[in-house]
């Protein structure tokens, strides 16, 4: 196979469009229920990895990051939402809703993918 766009395109080679998941977490006393879009593993993700196996951002903050974006493909967060350096007053993302997002990019991932 000659490496073109359009060879590219038919293998698959490419993530396309966001997929929409439900999460739920719990906040406090309350459950909460919302709607994010998430982008498979990609050229964000592998960027993501790059520079946090360099240090210069935090591994799950960048996965997270890289992959909870709108309906569009336009990022929600930086590492630095994630991990409370944006902001030191509002401090970092709940524990329980990094879990549930990080379990939620893991089922968009093995969508398709069968287990050994």
């Amino acid at each position: 196979m000659q490496l073109t766009l359009d060879s590219l395109k038919e293998t698959g080679a490419f993530t396309g469009r966001p997929v929409e998941k439900e999460i739920t977490w719990k906040q406090g006393d309350k459950d909460i229920t919302a709607t994010v879009y998430i982008r498979p593993l990609g050229y964000h993700s592998a960027k993501s990895d790059i520079l946090s196996s360099s240090g210069i951002i935090d591994n799950f903050a960048g996965r997270i990051a890289s992959s909870i974006c709108d309906e569009n493909g336009v990022p929600v967060f930086t590492a630095q939402d994630i991990t409370g350096e944006a902001d030191p007053e509002r401090g970092a993302l709940d524990g329980n809703l990094t879990v549930a997002l990080l379990i939620a990019i893991q089922e968009v991932n093995e969508l398709g993918k069968t287990k050994s």
